[in-house]
């Protein structure tokens, strides 16, 4: 009997993962990870990791498994909560999750499993697992989970073929309501339970109260910037290399409060993402405005009208070279190379249609149709169909 260790996170897709694998004939075992303990954040008086931690307790009961908590706060708050701080305070917007899963469960929870002498960790992510050969070396490939509507693959798209040659990922292949109908066939406490919102595994944290723990409040202005503004209609130079001109659809418009009229005041730019358009508070407008650039620098916040104000679209973005990170090491692309992909900027959009182009100091990604609201620090991650074959950061 092959061991699996299963992270049990208190809610149900972990808890059907568990009593997927025990049917299949694993050895298995429960692990909830503790990694956040600051009550000073959390913005209600219930404490989700007791509670949470305490379903875990009572699925592992009933399937008859056994459980313990490891406590990886201190992991967790150098390597996810410190970093996003950092990246907050230069104005870019980190993605928590991708980073949890990379530098959390499918690495310091991994070595802790494969200490217990765990084959395997398994989760409850909606992706899946698949194999192919590549000149007779097995590979491991991340593919889309069955539930469109669920998919979870870009969270994992900073996983490296180590991480997923011992990755299970039981429930990929079912539907939300399939897992819940399990959960209550086998009468799981966690059956019925809604899905957790919130950082992974901090729980319910409103992120500027969360932000404000360490970077302080400082009044700026928000301009609003009109879709006619001449910066809109740059035409782009004739004669520029392949890369010259990738790098001229990359770039980010450099604003400045001459551009626009004040229309507002907020508490810190620091805040605040592109794209946004709640927690403004600026009334009085025709529409509602949404966030085209934030400058920590100058503590400024640009907006404009609508959500097709020419501020919030480009057609291409670029990846650092140190960034560019590929699941499956036989596609990786040398200097020169391109490929034509389907890729996402964002949890649950829509697959687009894009060109990666392979530089010496970093990738392009160009898409066919510009994309609202790039951000910074935030991933991008391309597929092949169903398969999730690389991503990188946004720089």
């Amino acid at each position: 009997m092959k061991r699996v260790v299963v992270g049990l996170s208190g809610g149900v897709d972990s808890s059907v993962a568990a009593y997927l694998l025990q049917q299949q004939g694993y050895e298995v075992i429960g692990l909830f990870m503790k990694n956040w303990h600051d009550d000073s954040v959390t913005i209600s008086n219930e404490c989700p990791w007791l509670e949470d931690s305490n379903d875990a307790l009572l699925v592992a009961e009933k399937l008859g498994i056994p459980f313990q908590t490891v406590d990886l706060s201190e992991e967790y708050k150098e390597k996810i909560v410190d970093y996003m701080f950092n990246e907050y305070e230069k104005g870019r917007t980190p993605n928590p999750d991708v980073l949890c899963n990379r530098e959390i469960k499918f690495d310091v929870f991994m070595k802790i499993a494969l200490s217990l002498g765990a084959d395997y960790v398994a989760t409850g992510h909606y992706c899946r697992k698949g194999e192919t050969e590549v000149n007779g070396e097995k590979v491991y490939q991340l593919l889309a989970g069955a539930d469109n509507n669920k998919d979870q693959s870009y969270f994992l798209c900073q996983l490296s073929q180590e991480q997923l040659a011992k990755s299970l990922f039981p429930i990929g292949e079912l539907t939300k309501p399939e897992v819940r109908e399990i959960a209550a066939e086998m009468d799981l406490v966690t059956a019925e339970k809604k899905d957790s919102q919130g950082l992974c595994f901090i729980g319910k944290v409103r992120l500027p109260e969360f932000l404000q723990q360490k970077l302080q409040p400082k009044d700026g202005l928000i301009f609003q910037i009109d879709k006619d503004y001449p910066v809109y209609n740059s035409e782009k130079p004739i004669n520029l290399s392949v890369e010259e001109a990738l790098a001229f659809d990359a770039k980010k418009i450099d604003y400045t409060p001459e551009m626009g009229k004040v229309v507002g005041k907020h508490q810190g730019a620091h805040y605040f993402t592109t794209g946004q358009r709640k927690g403004l508070n600026v009334g009085g407008t025709t529409d509602p405005l949404f966030i085209i650039a934030t400058n920590v620098e100058t503590n400024s916040i640009y907006t404009g009208l609508t959500s097709q104000h020419p501020g919030l679209f480009r057609k291409a973005l670029f990846v650092e070279k140190s960034e560019v990170h590929w699941i499956r090491t036989d596609l990786a692309l040398a200097n020169g190379e391109t490929m034509e992909v389907m890729a996402r900027i964002r949890y649950r959009q829509p697959l687009q249609k894009a060109t990666l182009h392979q530089f010496e100091n970093g990738m392009y990604v160009a898409f066919e149709e510009p994309q609202s609201a790039i951000t910074e620090g935030q991933f991008v991650a391309w597929y092949l169909d169903d398969e999730l074959v690389g991503s990188g950061v946004i720089a």
